[in-house]
């Protein structure tokens, strides 16, 4: 049984099956409730199900992880052998799941971190895979966390949604936005912002709102070394024709991960999700 430092994340990480099994990452899922159903995040309920969900007004919620499902997560990792474990999630503006690590790390049997890193999607995706790499090279646990928190201050991320109805609805937005939104018939760029969604430019059309993301992404990642990620609900042409532009356009790309988002998050931002997260190496 090897001794080593373990990194846990939750659903909301969208990182590739293989990129985990491969770094060793665990992932702790959030609850999607649909209708009277309550599901796994990422594993029972299709984005296409969600979406036509959202489509037709069906009530859909979203809740996190229990402290007792990360005491059995922190138990298994321990009995792997892990002798420290770095726990990362997404924004506490978003979910209680960092919260709900908080209560477990108290029992587990070996030293816990857990750590809200603001983040979400594969924003949180390339903060856990930092860690992932920290550890792998012999890192402590507070090699790791370094490693994810400074990953995480040089990543950003932006995106375009259709409509600010449904981040209203899930309270992520303030309705005072969404209607101006509404009222002045704008298609929304936002942004993530220390742990919130924050609207960041108002443009006319769908088409100039997501060439007006490409040339956000473009020029933040600048020449520098970066890693990418696209993602979208219900809308992979749009996803795939963005990510195809950015290879040619940005000069220090290193990996670009193209998904669609799992239910939690897209049951906020809706169908037409298309959003992009620059992570500099």
């Amino acid at each position: 049984m090897s001794r080593h430092v373990a990194i846990v994340t939750d659903s909301t990480a969208y990182l590739p099956p293989r990129t985990m099994e491969r770094h060793g990452i665990t992932s702790v899922p959030l609850t999607v409730v649909l209708g009277d159903q309550a599901l796994e995040d990422g594993t029972e309920l299709s984005a296409r199900s969600l979406a036509q969900a959202l489509q037709k007004r069906r009530p859909v919620t979203t809740s996190r992880p229990s402290p007792e499902t990360f005491a059995a997560t922190y138990r298994e990792v321990a009995e792997s052998g892990a002798t420290g474990i770095v726990s990362l999630h997404l924004s506490s503006e978003f979910s209680g799941t960092y919260d709900a690590a908080v209560l477990a790390a108290r029992e587990a049997p070996v030293p816990v971190r857990v750590v809200d890193t603001g983040m979400v999607a594969m924003a949180l995706g390339f903060c856990a895979l930092a860690a992932a790499e920290s550890a792998e090279a012999g890192g402590t646990v507070d090699d790791a966390v370094t490693a994810a928190e400074k990953r995480a201050a040089g990543t950003s991320a932006h995106f375009y949604v259709d409509t600010l109805d449904y981040l209203r609805r899930g309270g992520r937005i303030g309705a005072a936005q969404a209607l101006l939104g509404s009222a002045l018939a704008v298609k929304p760029l936002l942004q993530l912002r220390d742990g919130r969604i924050e609207l960041l430019e108002k443009v006319r059309t769908s088409s100039k709102a997501i060439a007006r993301l490409e040339e956000i992404v473009a020029d933040r990642a600048g020449s520098a070394q970066v890693d990418i990620a696209v993602h979208h609900l219900a809308a992979p042409e749009r996803a795939s024709a963005l990510a195809d532009r950015l290879r040619a356009r940005v000069p220090g790309l290193a990996e670009l991960h193209v998904s669609e988002v799992g239910a939690v998050i897209g049951a906020h931002t809706g169908p037409g999700l298309l959003a992009a997260v620059v992570s500099p190496r």
